[in-house]
């Protein structure tokens, strides 16, 4: 029988008997969600009762006050209640009422946590109550086998302990394979979503040892976790287990990770180790970077579909005579032939190039390294006719060739860094001199690049000296290298000095130089930069602000945090200086790359201000998050601004297109044909502004960059860490708003898009063909821009003879059989999975439809009958879903893995048969075979001549 009215019990808690008092108490408690509101009335006298320490019933009492307030939607003051009701609180009880009080306990309790995690010097005390409900609720989840809930909770609430106890449990009594599931989880999660950088390394450090501690090891996750963690001592400790476990082949995968993820310093000082270790000499070799960056050349060379119909058209369409045209061209083509060592475009072109002068001639001659880049065999040799000593006597291409040369050993200068040291120091006396300024700008930048991530001191002392003599011209360069060697470590003292230096120079480009060198200096470093973050963003010079916005892109890189993204929302939208809100709204591209999809949400208001400053930001910021995405919904967002009236709006929006749609063809996307077309009329036209037409020439060379085979990829497949190399690349490229020659950074950010499978035992690349289960054609390049002119040229009219039109009769008629055999064929097909056994595991889900990114009309489907493709082949990202080893064929990938595309390496079953090989550029190289006849200083590039 339901009760109408709370008053007879109300009136019961007056009684002076406290047994009496106490039935009234539990016959309220049982009403009280219904007649909660009479009962607030009320309120006060009960929580006397809970408060009279010597009532028996207090316990019940706080219950009821809990339950009121609940109901009356004071949620902090009903969860203390419910915690001060102890045992009368029942956690088990299934009401919405405990379960919000749960939900909000665990809140409260998390956030309490992370306070005092934050706060280590003033801790809050937490209710033992509190803690007690949160360790209760995890247990409640482990028995309930959500693992990965209670995982998620405790990492919220800094409670490494429980991370612990429930993956050592799940070791001991799960599977090893549910085991790896749960610890790949917390790596993911910490590394994503962990806000905090020392609780994260405590969590890696940690998972590491839970790894390593395993019955059979899983080496390619430990690895992982040394990649984010970029820690010498485990990784040798990685290594050493491998040594002992005679794993040959899985620590030659490792180091191939490694030099892909892994920081320069890092890989310097696991070589020395492992040398003085007398570890074997192919894993040294392997994680110097050469075989790497052979393989790459090779690759891109081997494979190159440059579209230099499309160059020769570019180049005839903008005056070389102009500066930045003539910048726009060479940056084009640095980009088209990146890697792929092919400078056949600058031999054939040196009249056109001879039109160069002053700093255009400098970023002529570094794209020498930027078509070279990775070619560490014979990158001195490459650019040595143009390097100080040489023939040239032209100050703008000793400097060029300086900067040429630390872009093609970006971050892996080890063996050039002596060189370009010496250059720095030896011309450092003479600052002031234009012609030894130049030079130096050329050789800072160089060095900054060899040394990327080395945090090498010889460099860093003699940037310091030319930054420090306050040369305009060289001082930017110096402060950008300092920046570029000292990557990510954080070095308070360096950001001292940095940071004081910026306010005592006059020069506004050095300031600017320091504000990104101290970006690049705090990468990845989180809330250990906020210090830096906020005295940058509070300074009175807007070139400070700038770098302050810079800095939380980089410090923060990754992490989609909600404090610095709603920093640089406040920035984008209240900061006096358009400069400052251009580079805070680009910010928010790195922030969110990993969030990718959300990005065009959260600009497309930005993306219709008022301030032209804040639209170009806004199309840096979806190039920069989407780039190699293909993503519709930025694609939106971009296309009014196409169209936008100023000139440098549509030139930040053409080129994060192509940044997009790298690699897409008029297949995979319906956009790409009217994105070219719109590209070539902007570069043809006599009417469009010089900014517009440079920024159409690079966004063709972007979306045909590496011979077609390379994509800007911001995340390492295999590791899941952030690829530092294209994120320094993007935001040094998104600098050429103010330095032209800074483009060529972009070239860090292109990674070739290849199968490159390696034999273990000697790391040749042997011939071989893999499975693709798509129809044949479905990825192939996109057509030339002589292709299409021919194309043209063929529908002029022609006279229609009766023999024609039967002809054309016959055509149709077999056109229709021909459809018909298809359809009859697919059904075939069909029928055929249905009973057949599949051959590879990626054809077994489903033959559905999957959908390629960015076309919601194209769709590529699982076919039951691959067509082979062969080892050192083009895979694109999409396409790697769908490429597979061949079953029962005698080379076997050491790492089981869906990924396809990368460096793999092979073990091969039947070592005693002969494969042919896949000879690299480095191999090619040391024959003993008589070497070319060198080109002459004229055939290379000799502007002076001309």
């Amino acid at each position: 029988m339901s009760v109408s009215t709370a008053a007879p019990f109300l009136a019961l808690l007056n009684e002076r008997d406290d047994d009496v008092k106490a039935y009234a108490l539990q016959s309220i408690n049982g009403i009280v969600d219904n007649q909660w509101a009479e009962v607030s009335n009320d309120l006060s006298n009960i929580e006397a009762l809970y408060d009279d320490t010597s009532f028996s019933g207090r316990k019940i009492a706080a219950l009821v006050v809990s339950k009121v307030y609940y109901n009356l939607g004071e949620y902090e003051s009903a969860v203390t209640y419910a915690l001060a009701a102890g045992d009368a609180f029942d956690i088990n009880e299934k009401t919405q009422y405990v379960e919000t009080i749960v939900s909000k306990s665990i809140e409260m309790y998390i956030n309490q946590s992370t306070i005092n995690y934050e706060n280590p010097e003033e801790p809050i005390a937490i209710s033992p109550e509190l803690s007690s409900i949160f360790e209760k609720m995890l247990e409640k989840c482990v028995e309930t086998s959500e693992f990965k809930l209670s995982l998620g909770i405790a990492l919220e609430a800094y409670r490494l302990d429980i991370v612990e106890t429930i993956l050592k449990s799940r070791i001991a009594n799960d599977t090893e394979a549910n085991s790896l599931k749960l610890l790949n989880y917390v790596l993911t999660a910490a590394s994503s979503t962990v806000s905090s950088s020392l609780f994260r390394t405590k969590i890696l450090e940690s998972l590491f040892a839970l790894v390593i501690s395993m019955k059979n090891v899983d080496y390619f996750t430990a690895s992982k976790v040394v990649v984010n963690l970029n820690n010498h001592d485990l990784a040798i400790q990685l290594f050493e287990s491998l040594r002992d476990g005679d794993a040959k082949n899985v620590a030659y995968q490792i180091a191939f990770d490694l030099v892909s993820s892994g920081s320069q310093g890092l890989l310097t000082s696991v070589i020395t180790t492992l040398r003085e270790r007398n570890f074997d000499p192919a894993l040294l070799d392997i994680l110097s970077g050469l075989p790497t960056c052979d393989y790459y050349n090779t690759f891109l060379h081997e494979n190159k579909n440059i579209d230099i119909g499309l160059l020769n058209k570019t180049k005839s369409s903008m005056d070389g005579k102009f500066s930045i045209f003539h910048t726009a061209v060479s940056v084009a083509n640095g980009f088209m032939h990146a890697g792929t060592t092919d400078n056949s475009f600058i031999k054939a072109n040196l009249p056109w190039l001879g039109k160069a002068q002053n700093w255009a001639k400098f970023t002529a001659t570094a794209s020498l390294g930027v078509i070279h880049k990775g070619n560490l065999m014979d990158g001195q040799k490459v650019m040595g006719p143009y390097l100080p000593g040489s023939r040239s006597s032209s100050r703008y291409i000793k400097g060029g060739s300086l900067y040429g040369l630390g872009l093609l050993y970006a971050g892996f200068g080890k063996d050039v860094l002596p060189y370009l040291t010496r250059q720095i120091q030896d011309n450092s006396k003479n600052i002031g001199d234009e012609d030894v300024d130049v030079l130096l700008h050329g050789a800072c930048l160089g060095a900054g690049l060899a040394a990327m991530g080395s945090s090498d001191d010889s460099v860093l002392e003699s940037l310091k000296e030319v930054l420090y003599n306050d040369s305009a011209d060289c001082g930017e360069a110096a402060a950008l290298g300092m920046g570029l060697t000292m990557l990510g470590s954080g070095d308070a003292d360096c950001n001292e000095s940095m940071f004081e230096f910026a306010h005592m120079t006059q020069h506004g480009n050095i300031r600017r130089g320091l504000a990104m060198g101290l970006a690049l200096l705090n990468y990845g470093c989180q809330e250990n930069a906020n210090e830096l973050i906020y005295k940058s963003l509070d300074d009175d010079d807007a070139i400070i602000r700038y770098g302050g916005a810079f800095t939380i892109a980089l410090a923060y890189v990754g992490t989609s945090n909600n404090k610095a993204v709603q920093k640089l929302l406040h920035v984008a939208v209240s900061d006096s200086d358009d400069d400052v809100r251009r580079a805070a709204v680009t910010a928010l591209g790195f922030v969110l790359c990993r969030d990718y999809t959300t990005v065009p949400r959260i600009v497309e208001l930005l993306s219709k201000s008022h301030n032209a400053h804040v639209r170009c930001g806004t199309a840096f910021a979806l190039g920069i998050s989407c780039a190699g995405k293909a993503l519709d919904d930025a694609l939106d967002v971009l296309e009014p601004l196409i169209k936008d009236p100023v000139d440098y709006v549509r030139q930040a929006a053409m080129i994060a297109q192509s940044m997009i749609m790298i690699q897409q063809t008029e297949k995979s996307n319906k956009r790409v044909a009217d994105m070219n077309k719109n590209f070539l009329n902007v570069v043809s036209s006599k009417h469009q502004e010089g900014l517009a037409k440079f920024g159409a020439c690079v966004a063709q060379g972007i979306m045909n960059a590496g011979g077609r085979n390379v994509t800007i990829q911001l995340e390492n497949v295999e590791t899941g860490t952030l690829d530092t190399k294209s994120i320094v690349g993007l935001v040094m490229f998104s600098q050429f708003w103010y330095w032209f020659p800074l483009s060529h950074f972009l070239s860090l950010s292109f990674t070739p898009t290849a199968v490159i499978a390696v034999r273990d035992a000697d790391l040749a690349i042997p011939k071989f063909e893999l499975n693709c289960f798509t129809k044949e054609g479905a990825f192939d390049y996109p057509k030339m821009y002589e292709q299409q002119a021919s194309k043209e040229v063929e529908k002029v009219a022609t006279a229609v003879l009766s023999t024609t039109a039967r002809a054309k009769a016959r055509a149709k008629k077999s056109k229709k059989d021909k459809d018909e055999k298809d359809a009859k064929d697919e059904k075939e097909v069909k029928d055929e999975k249905t009973t057949a056994k599949e051959e590879n595991p990626k054809e077994q889900a489903e033959n559905k439809d999957t959908e390629v990114a960015g076309d919601e009309t194209t769709r590529i489907k699982y076919s039951a009958k691959p067509y082979k493709i062969g080892n050192l082949s083009r895979v694109l990202p999409q396409q790697s879903r769908y490429v597979s080893f061949v079953k029962n064929n005698r080379f076997v990938p050491v790492r089981k893995s869906k990924n396809t595309s990368g460096i793999i390496v092979i073990s091969d079953s039947e070592p005693e048969k002969p494969i042919e090989l896949i000879e690299t550029i480095r191999e090619r190289n040391n024959v003993d075979a008589p070497v070319p006849a060198p080109f002459t200083v004229a055939d290379e590039l000799d502007f002076d001549k001309l």
